[in-house]
């Protein structure tokens, strides 16, 4: 056995590091318009190239062209772009709060703002989203009150989840928000168990999970694609590839699959590649998933391509891991500029009008800011009782709960 070669592993490499030249010719971009919009009752083994492509609606002149498009009026756009300046606002705000230590954490979605803004809008009252951290658009583009979100951040006496969750992980059953889980890949089975029963119950309601890149790494994400695949659950499961995970670039949890939407043929499942800073093409997409769902015809997986501009968190720093100016080179752009151009190609928008928004847009969010503040933040003003700590854990107290609520003076 002397003879032997060695045995070693091998550990992928990013593309670029920090100091270096930012390069995204692994990114592989399909023309706008060219990648075809089979029908809703496609086999699974008809469209594979869809997981290698990427579906894209608007070209580098702002038009929408191809299959995809068509689907939204000018009202409907202009209420996207609000929805993703809104979020983009909001983020900034936040993001000062907890550098003046209103918070102790927080997590932006600069960049990523097409993809939960536009699959929004996708879906009907009822249904039942099952997010990740950088979701929030889900919550905005359905008008839910900013104000509650920034009280969940500040967790404060108006928290609607009295301090009992990090802050950004918010929770919301009449938004169709569930619980944010802090475990990575939970979202996925409780998706599919979730879709699985609205099925059983013969309900209409389908489930929408939602995944980064690096956790489809986790046994879980493997767990639901059998689930989903073998009983052809209600559900859309989403990935989201902003190209990086906390500090890992995305490849590692890729493996050898080519893409990520590739992981979803090996189980039948049709899947699908989409610009996610083109919101007209998420939009797109997710109709076409969601109306799968609904026609019992099952799971779609969805892998939006995309790019995390900012850092993971308020606790990470990119530039040790990435050139700082790599966020500039990314190929597919801004989706909120993007969506901008596309209105004003279509006359139903302009640069001053935007300007406008932009300040209309931001007063609101301070406005929302200044009324969240009044009830407290972390550490000033009012804050949830020690006692909600064991409430809400059972639905009937045990009485061993009871006596440790009353050691602690409640």
């Amino acid at each position: 056995m002397t003879d032997a070669a060695q045995l070693s592993l091998h550990v992928p490499e990013p593309a670029v590091r920090p100091g270096g030249q930012p390069d995204f010719s692994n990114v592989k971009i399909a023309k706008a318009g060219v990648v075809p919009r089979p029908e809703i009752d496609v086999a699974p083994e008809e469209i594979r190239d869809l997981a290698y492509s990427i579906i894209r609606v608007l070209n580098r002149e702002g038009e929408a062209v191809g299959p995809w498009s068509g689907m939204l009026s000018n009202e409907e756009l202009l209420t996207g772009l609000r929805n993703m300046m809104k979020l983009r606002a909001f983020d900034a705000r936040m993001l000062m709060a907890q550098r003046q230590g209103k918070t102790s954490f927080y997590m932006q979605h600069l960049g990523e703002e097409a993809v939960s803004c536009a699959f929004r809008k996708a879906l009907r009252k009822g249904d039942m989203n099952f997010p990740t951290y950088r979701q929030a658009g889900l919550l905005i583009a359905d008008d839910y009150p900013m104000v509650e979100m920034m009280n969940q951040i500040f967790s404060n006496e108006s928290d609607p989840l009295r301090g009992r969750q990090l802050p950004i992980m918010y929770s919301s059953k009449e938004h169709g928000f569930f619980t944010i889980s802090g475990n990575l890949a939970t979202q996925y089975v409780q998706a599919v168990g979730w879709a699985m029963a609205s099925a059983i119950k013969n309900d209409s309601r389908i489930a929408a999970a939602w995944i980064g890149d690096g956790s489809t790494a986790e046994s879980d994400f493997h767990s639901a694609l059998v689930f989903a695949s073998t009983y052809k659950a209600p559900v859309i499961l989403n990935i989201v590839n902003n190209q990086w995970a906390i500090s890992t670039f995305q490849g590692i949890a890729r493996g050898g699959s080519g893409t990520f939407a590739a992981r979803g043929l090996g189980f039948g499942i049709p899947a699908l590649r989409v610009d996610g800073n083109d919101y007209l093409a998420v939009y797109a997409v997710a109709r076409w998933a969601t109306e799968r769902a609904r026609r019992n015809l099952g799971p779609t997986l969805i892998e939006y391509v995309t790019y995390r501009v900012g850092a993971h968190s308020t606790s990470d720093d990119p530039s040790a891991y990435r050139p700082k100016t790599e966020s500039e080179a990314w190929p597919l752009g801004d989706p909120v500029l993007r969506l901008k151009k596309h209105l004003v190609v279509r006359g139903a928008w302009s640069e001053e009008r935007h300007v406008q928004a932009e300040a209309e847009i931001m007063d609101e969010v301070i406005q929302a800011q200044k009324q969240a503040e009044h009830h407290g933040t972390l550490h000033a003003g009012g804050r949830p009782s020690v006692r909600d700590i064991f409430e809400g854990v059972y639905a009937e107290m045990p009485p061993h709960i009871r006596r440790q609520r009353q050691k602690a003076g409640f």
